[in-house]
């Protein structure tokens, strides 16, 4: 039986191998591990890309949330907008940085927060806005930015899943207060271990960000707030530095490959809707989701044939036991709910061989035919 992986990193790494283990031997040649030269040249080179002025490393995607809401000035009481179809570190930050998340429903086609649906969501205490580029693909950020200007409220983004993404030929922290990365291996730009960034053109919102990362301290010994341990480790930066310079060829052959799942799967769109890309966006396919008719036996169907799929996710975070105290309940946010019923991706990796594709499509196929 064909076995097809839903994410296989071991020919990248082949293919890098050599450039990976130099730089991972410079660095511990160097005995510089805490924020050294890759940590820099790394923050400055994402910030670039960005086209932004600041590029802060922090330990991983969850804490650069965190930071980046503590950095803008969100507090204790304070609420801020999201969406409940998402990972649960969006919302976690949210609380952990001491203030109330409040949802709202999606944009059923790209899956991201619904615009239209965030001012009659603001109170007198809401503060800022998470939209999340979910799967690859930006939010609709000019209506965002309309209404956060109006209402004066921080817009952080969650970029976890979306860079080298674009919208209307802007990318993640070049419209909103800042935009935040993760680099968990799984990334389109993904380390070998936990990590993340804060990308921003404020440069207040950088430095406090800064001083966040290390306890709070400024200069070091002397703390005026309370802050965390949550550092972009230099191995993971030099490993970083080596793959950034492959991150537009990865956008591209992964856009590649979710053309040709797509295209293989126009006959069947009575069960299967494909992703939309709207117009003006650069998708970059952290995930090829998938909306589908009887998900679940079609899940099983696929694993019983070797191929891996994932349900990203499976119960929209309102409903999530842990925010119960919220007092949100099943039916507040059908549009989120649907999709956690319907939503199925695909094996997705810029390696992801043609024939797997083929074989995957043919099953998907064979499955509905049935």
């Amino acid at each position: 039986m064909r076995k097809v992986k839903m994410l296989d990193l071991s020919e990248q790494y082949s293919n890098m191998r050599d450039e990976m283990l130099q730089t991972i031997d410079e660095v511990i040649g160097s005995s510089q591990f805490i924020l050294g030269s890759h940590v820099k040249k790394l923050e400055n080179d994402i910030a670039q890309f960005s086209n932004v002025s600041n590029g802060i490393g922090v330990g991983n995607g969850s804490d650069a949330i965190h930071i980046a809401l503590q950095a803008a000035g969100i507090k204790e009481g304070d609420e801020v907008i999201t969406t409940p179809f998402t990972f649960f570190a969006t919302a976690g930050s949210i609380v952990r940085a001491g203030a109330v998340p409040v949802f709202v429903d999606i944009d059923p086609i790209t899956f991201n927060i619904d615009p239209e649906k965030i001012e009659d969501a603001i109170t007198n205490k809401t503060k800022a806005i998470i939209p999340v580029h979910l799967y690859g693909q930006m939010a609709d950020m000019d209506k965002i930015a309309v209404i956060a200007q109006k209402y004066e409220l921080a817009i952080i983004e969650d970029a976890a899943q979306a860079i080298g993404a674009e919208y209307n030929g802007k990318k993640p922290g070049e419209i909103g207060t800042a935009a935040t990365y993760s680099f968990f291996p799984t990334k389109n730009l993904g380390a070998y271990g936990d990590g993340g960034m804060i990308v921003t053109s404020d440069d207040s919102v950088a430095e406090k960000s800064r001083v966040i990362r290390v306890h709070g301290s400024k200069p070091k010994y002397y703390h005026h707030v309370l802050g965390y341990n949550s550092r972009l480790d230099e191995i993971q930066a030099a490993i970083l530095n080596v793959k950034f310079k492959k991150l537009p060829d990865f956008g591209k052959q992964r856009r590649e490959r979710a053309s040709f799942y797509s295209q293989g799967l126009k006959g069947i769109s009575n069960f299967v809707t494909t992703p939309v890309e709207k117009e003006g966006n650069y998708h970059v396919f952290h995930q090829y989701t998938l909306r589908v008719s009887k998900r679940d036996e079609l899940q099983q169907f696929l694993k019983e044939n070797g191929i891996d799929s994932m349900i990203y996710y499976p119960m929209p975070l309102h409903v999530q036991p842990v925010f119960e105290n919220l007092g949100y309940k099943k039916g507040d946010f059908p549009l989120a709910e649907k999709a956690a019923e319907e939503a199925l991706s695909l094996p997705m990796y810029p390696e992801l061989k043609q024939e797997d594709q083929t074989y995957v499509i043919e099953k998907i196929i064979e499955f509905y035919k049935e």
